[in-house]
């Protein structure tokens, strides 16, 4: 972190990878920059010592990783293991203050990337070439139809694997704002200077401010925090995400006639609505949630009413009023007469402008609950329709379909609710509910707090819609869904808690282990046949919604069975949709971390079965990727552009054929590696004490500590059984060891029992479930290192569960860079591996103060009453580092 030779040594070592490729100039200035302005925040917080320290570390760890020796390795070891344990706190923050900067430059070059390239209508990942795409195939008419009935659903979650605090988020964002002015200004003129004075001053802030929180967020803190994404980013983006579209669709048609884009995008939240688990999420907190939301979504749309409200200055003499547009103007003005004759007073001839300035009041009687308000989303649309209209027939195209555009789209998509507040319980909770409600009935027992609970959840939800719409909070997901009881079983509790008088449900199966999965299609075909099932069927056009959970299946039979298995339920509950008439909709609970599912969604969307997409994609997003990917507008409108343009592409003619022929063609390649990787898998976590020898190979009892998020851990207190534990955790820890074994393990095992090399070379360029698995699994191994997991797997006394994880890692290594080519990991994808180059000696660097800490803890005597706390904390910043270092931690 010198102040002008910051990151050449990385830039060294991806050249090495690349073969002469470097960071981009531009990227390379900022890293170089904020570096500087770090190394300075050092000097002066900490004096030349804490500077040379991590000097010391730094450049060790960095010749490590080019030297790959044993001894290079050890003289990076000694350095971590020397320093005490205050200043390896402090140089544990360093590392992570430098991570944080450096996925800023990041961030900022793809957004710089981004604007200077441009949009490429005829690249198959935007809408318009998916659209160009799928109109050769099956004409345009069919092509603008599909793109009418488009639905792209992201669903927040607030499962603890953002390590950042708020505050450090902010305090980012800030700099994110202050780099754009630097770029902005001339290079020596004084607002450069000013940028670079208030850059160094916000560094400081960011080395200044406490790395951990002090105690776990509450779900309301979560649902704030949540919040923000839709205040700074979504609010505003979605319709310009809408808007470009049609632009590149209509040229220049666009804005001055009704668009063909529709508003696709519907957000969905269990912020507050997630109680599986979680006894801090109660029915008051659900109702609260939704009254944030709410107040956020109302505030901006009154902003929004008043801004376009303000330029609408559209003379009636040249732009008159149609007589529904009058008409609209008397109503309001009857309704708020003191508002409506200042209005009138300040635009006496500028009929549009008052009706928007007096549509932003009566939005803002409504955020306030007073007399006079609307009552639901549909009545301020149709004002809307009714300007628009006005404005049309009176010549003034480009303002109806300009601005007032904008705002139908945004009450469209977010409705007075903002994100649809989604609640998931377990099955298990439901039946416990309905044998004491049972047996209260018949006189024979008293209610638990638990049940009076799950009671009160339904009258929450009848509540919310009540008061904000039925679109605000209706989706009810069943979690380990294992039979069509535990769905019918929801309905039963909403007649307890609500009679005849209860809100409208939509219950949502979610089918998690393996062995669900695999029941999946039975169950729902016996559900359908359910009273209240087929009522809702019949009131919603036969549509049905049903989850899949990644994370569950992963830690149930590995990662390559869980692919697998997922594909082959997809597969059959579309086609049975298919046979009944149903509109499917499959919602994704994938994670931000490969072993959870996660990786790039639109390549995923891309390799689904016929039918299984359909032009509408659910999932969930978590953790560190909702800021990732929605928390800055360029990059969040292109991955809305692209995971929308996969969802378009996916049901194409074209697509779903290379699909089925490419599962069948190599159905006997799958069957092969779901066995070969099962039995490896269990061949490890079945073994006589596994999941002791992980707690303590692993910090996943210290992860527990991080104040992260407010949902538990694990489901018990033991850890000698993985059934109670979470698969966040499980992916956390084996990430935090530099092992990422919940990302890969397996697949070597499976491939090798194929064994035929250029079968499975053509299976890979052929068939894009196995060439996803292939290409997130090489991402994951990028991410590890040999040599640190050694010394982690090394704290238990268990040399035969330690040399089958290396054995796996290396046998999965060598079969993946002989499918995608090269000599090493990610060299088909140089971006991806120059990313991944620049960053892992830094956080080699955090791995060896972080074993450090862990191997003082597990040697404690015993008899200690407590951990020692200055080691325990130099863990949990090591944690909070390595998950900025490695971004998609959990």
């Amino acid at each position: 972190m010198t102040p002008d030779t910051t990151h050449t040594e990385a830039i060294r070592i991806v050249g090495r990878f690349e073969a002469g490729r470097e960071l981009p100039e531009a990227m390379r200035a900022d890293v170089r920059m904020l570096g500087a302005l770090l190394g300075q925040v050092l000097r002066e917080s900490g004096g030349d010592d804490l500077f040379d320290d991590v000097e010391r570390l730094r450049q060790a760890t960095i010749e490590a990783y080019t030297d790959e020796s044993a001894e290079a390795f050890d003289r990076a070891t000694r350095i971590a293991e020397e320093f005490s344990v205050q200043r390896a706190d402090e140089v544990a923050k360093a590392f992570t203050a430098y991570f944080h900067l450096v996925n800023l430059a990041e961030e900022h070059q793809r957004v710089r990337v981004l604007r200077e390239r441009g949009d490429d209508p005829t690249s198959t990942d935007t809408v318009a070439g998916a659209f160009a795409q799928l109109s050769a195939e099956v004409g345009e008419e069919e092509a603008r139809r599909r793109l009418g009935a488009l639905r792209f659903h992201p669903v927040f979650t607030a499962h603890p694997t953002e390590a950042r605090r708020r505050a450090v988020s902010s305090s980012i964002r800030r700099l994110a704002e202050l780099l754009s002015a630097h770029d902005a200004a001339a290079e020596g003129a004084p607002e450069a200077h000013r940028a670079r004075r208030r850059m160094l001053e916000e560094v400081d802030t960011l080395w200044r401010t406490a790395p951990l929180r002090a105690q776990k967020p509450a779900p309301t803190d979560e649902v704030r925090t949540v919040m923000s994404v839709f205040d700074e980013t979504l609010f505003t983006t979605v319709p310009h995400v809408y808007r470009r579209i049609d632009d590149v669709l209509r040229g220049e048609d666009s804005g001055s006639s009704a668009p063909i884009v529709p508003a696709f995008v519907r957000v969905g939240t269990w912020v507050g609505g997630d109680r599986d688990g979680n006894p801090f999420v109660t029915a008051a907190v659900t109702r609260e949630a939704a009254a944030i939301a709410a107040d956020h979504v109302l505030r901006g749309l009154e902003r929004a009413l008043e801004r376009i409200g303000r330029t609408l200055t559209l003379d009636a003499e040249g732009t008159p009023p149609s007589a529904e547009a009058t008409a609209l103007w008397e109503e309001l003005q009857a309704a708020h007469p003191d508002v409506a004759h200042e209005v009138a007073t300040r635009s006496p001839s500028e009929p549009h402008r008052r009706i928007l300035l007096l549509l932003a009041h009566r939005v803002g009687v409504t955020r306030r609950g007073d007399d006079g308000g609307y009552t639901d989303p549909e009545q301020l649309l149709g004002d809307l329709r009714t300007v628009q209209s006005s404005l049309e027939a009176a010549g003034a195209h480009r303002h109806a379909f300009g601005g007032v555009q904008h705002l139908i789209w945004q009450v469209q998509t977010y409705g007075f609710h903002l994100a649809e507040l989604e609640v998931r319980q377990h099955s298990q909770v439901h039946a416990r509910a309905l044998a004491e409600l049972d047996a209260a009935e018949s006189g024979s027992g008293s209610l638990s707090a638990e049940t009076e609970e799950v009671l009160a959840v339904f009258r929450a939800v009848r509540e919310i819609q009540r008061t904000y719409g039925p679109r605000a909070a209706g989706r009810y997901v069943v979690s380990f869904t294992q039979s069509a009881q535990d769905l019918a079983n929801v309905h039963r509790l909403a007649q307890y808690a609500c009679a005849d008088d209860g809100p409208v449900l939509d219950v949502v199966p979610l089918f998690e282990t393996f062995a669900d999965l695999q029941a999946a299609a039975g169950i729902l075909a016996e559900i359908v046949t359910h009273p209240a099932f087929a009522a809702r069927l019949a009131a919603t056009g036969r549509r049905l919604e049903v989850m899949l959970g990644y994370s569950d299946s992963s830690k149930d039979v590995g990662p390559v069975a869980a692919n697998l298995a997922l594909y082959e339920a997809q597969a059959e509950i579309a086609a049975w949709a298919q046979r009944e008439g149903i509109e499917l909709t499959l919602f994704h609970g994938r994670g931000g971390a490969l072993g959870r599912g996660g990786g790039p969604a639109n390549s995923a969307i891309l390799a689904q079965p016929p039918h299984s997409v359909d032009g509408r994609f659910k999932l969930t997003e978590q953790g560190e990727v909702i800021f990732a990917r929605y928390g800055e507008p360029a990059i969040a409108m292109r991955h809305i552009d692209q995971v929308t343009a996969a969802t378009l592409l996916a049901s194409s003619p074209g697509v779903e054929q290379r699909n089925s022929a490419a599962a069948a063609r190599f159905a006997e390649v799958a069957s092969t590696m779901d066995r070969a990787s099962r039995d490896r898998f269990f061949s490890l976590v079945k073994a006589d004490g596994f999941a002791p020898w992980f707690a303590t190979v692993t910090p996943m009892e210290e992860v527990g500590l991080l104040a992260l998020g407010s949902r538990p851990a694990r489901r018990g207190l033991s850890v000698e059984s993985l059934e109670d534990l979470r698969a966040i955790p499980w992916v956390f820890a084996w990430t935090q060891a530099r092992i990422n074994l919940a990302g890969w393990f397996g697949l070597g095992t499976a491939l090798e029992a194929v064994g035929d090399e250029e079968l499975l070379r053509t299976a890979y360029r052929e068939w894009p479930l196995l060439r996803t698995m292939v290409d997130n699994v090489a991402m994951s191994l990028a991410k590890t290192d040999p040599r640190i997991a050694r010394r982690y797997l090394g704290l238990g006394d268990r040399d035969d569960l330690a040399g089958l994880v290396l054995e796996e890692m290396d046998l999965t290594r060598s079969w993946v860079i002989r499918l995608t080519g090269g000599e090493r990991l990610l060299e088909n994808k140089p971006i991806l591996q120059r990313a991944v180059a620049m960053r892992s000696p830094y956080v080699d660097a955090l791995s060896l103060l972080q074993l450090r800490a862990l191997r003082g803890l597990r040697d404690a005597d015993e008899s200690a009453p407590a951990p020692d706390p200055e080691l325990q904390r130099l863990l949990l910043l090591s944690v909070s580092g390595v998950a900025a270092g490695l971004q998609n931690t959990g």
